[in-house]
C-alpha cells in the first residue's frame, strides 16, 4: 500500500510496486524527511504500474528496450500527478523525456553482480552446458564471452520471483545486482559476488536515482538536500557514455565510474550478444571532467566497433 497521512502530502513520490522498488523509495521518503525536517507521513509513496511490471512472458529486448520501467512513472511525473520519481538508475532511458532530469542520487551501493545457484560456487565451477537464466543482454553476452559452453536463456521477474525460479529448477544459475539483494537482506542468496574488472555492471547500476521536473524549482531544491556528488558524479560519466553510443538494450554495454581523491576513473566496455567480441576502454580525470570522460570512451568504442558491431531494432 501507497504510505499516506491525513495531512495534505508535502511531496508525492512516484515509483514501481515492486519490493525492491518500495524500499528505495522508502529510503528517500526518510532521507528527504530528516533533511527537511518533515515527517515522513507528509511525504506520499504513489505506486505506479510499469509496462515493465505488467508484461512478464517476453524478454525486455523484444518489447522495445530501456524505458519500459520508467514511462508510466515519468508520464505521472510530467502530468503533475507527482514530485518526483525513485529509479534504478540502470533502468533509466538514455535520454530523458523533454522537461525532465535527474536531479539527485543516494550514496551509490555496490554496484556488482551477482553469482546465484544452488548448483555452483561460481561462473567458471558450473558443469559444461549448465544453463544460465538471465533478461539482460550484457549479463548473458558477459557469459559467453567467460564461458561460452553455456546455455543462455530469458528469466524475468522481481528479485524474489527469479531466485524461486532458480530454486525450482528452472535454470542452473541466475546473475542479480548486488545492490538489491542488499538493499531486501537477500545477499546470502549469492554464492558468489563478481569482480568488476572480471564482470562489468550495467550504467548506473546499484544508484538510486531521483528525477523531477526541470522548471520544478521547489521540489529540485528539496532533493538536493540528499544529493551524493560521488554518485552524481559517477552516473553523469556512465550515462554520458552510453548516450554517445546510443545505448539500448540491443547492445550489450557496460561502464562504470569510481571516484577516488576528487579524480574520476571510468571504464566502459562493448561486447557482441553471443559473447564473441569485446571493446574495451578507460579514462581517467577530474570531476569537471565527468561529461566529458564518458563522451570520449565512447566515441573510442563507437570507432573502434564499427557500425555493424552494434545491433538495432
Amino acid at each position: 500500500m501507497a504510505q499516506s497521512s491525513t495531512a495534505t502530502p508535502v511531496l508525492r513520490i512516484g515509483s514501481r510496486g515492486s519490493p525492491l522498488a518500495l524500499v528505495q523509495a522508502r529510503e528517500v521518503q526518510g532521507r528527504l524527511a530528516t533533511a527537511c525536517g518533515l515527517d515522513a507521513g507528509r511525504i506520499e509513496i504513489k505506486i505506479i504500474r510499469t509496462t515493465g511490471d505488467v508484461i512478464q512472458d517476453r524478454p525486455l529486448n523484444d518489447l522495445g528496450g530501456k524505458g519500459l520501467f520508467t514511462k508510466e512513472i515519468e508520464d505521472a511525473l510530467l502530468s503533475g500527478a507527482i514530485d518526483l520519481a525513485v529509479h534504478s538508475s540502470k533502468d533509466m532511458t538514455t535520454v530523458l523525456p523533454p522537461g525532465l532530469v535527474l536531479s539527485a542520487f543516494l550514496p551509490r551501493e555496490d554496484a556488482r553482480d551477482a553469482f546465484i545457484s544452488r548448483k555452483a560456487k561460481s561462473l567458471r565451477d558450473l558443469p559444461r552446458g549448465a544453463v544460465v537464466g538471465t533478461a539482460s543482454l550484457r549479463r548473458k553476452a558477459l557469459v559467453k564471452r567467460l564461458r561460452p559452453d553455456l546455455a543462455v536463456v530469458p528469466l524475468r521477474g522481481n528479485v524474489e520471483t527469479r531466485l524461486r525460479k532458480i530454486e525450482a529448477g528452472e535454470a542452473d544459475a541466475t546473475l542479480l545486482a548486488v545492490a538489491g539483494l542488499k538493499r531486501l537482506g537477500l545477499l546470502d542468496a549469492a554464492a558468489a559476488l563478481l569482480d568488476i574488472d572480471e564482470f562489468l555492471p550495467a550504467v548506473g547500476q546499484g544508484a538510486i536515482g531521483i528525477e523531477t521536473r526541470a522548471d520544478d524549482a521547489a521540489t529540485r531544491a528539496l532533493v538536493a538536500k540528499i544529493d551524493d556528488a560521488d554518485t552524481a558524479t559517477a552516473v553523469t560519466t556512465e550515462r554520458a557514455f552510453l548516450a554517445v553510443l546510443d545505448g539500448s538494450c540491443r547492445t550489450p554495454i557496460g561502464g562504470h565510474a569510481r571516484i577516488n581523491n576528487g579524480a574520476v576513473y571510468f571504464r566502459g566496455m562493448i561486447v557482441k550478444p553471443d559473447g564473441s567480441a569485446a571493446f574495451e576502454v578507460l579514462r581517467e580525470g577530474s570531476r569537471a571532467q565527468a561529461a566529458e570522460l564518458g563522451v570520449d570512451a565512447g566515441r573510442e568504442l563507437k570507432a573502434r566497433g564499427g557500425a555493424d558491431f552494434f545491433v538495432r531494432d
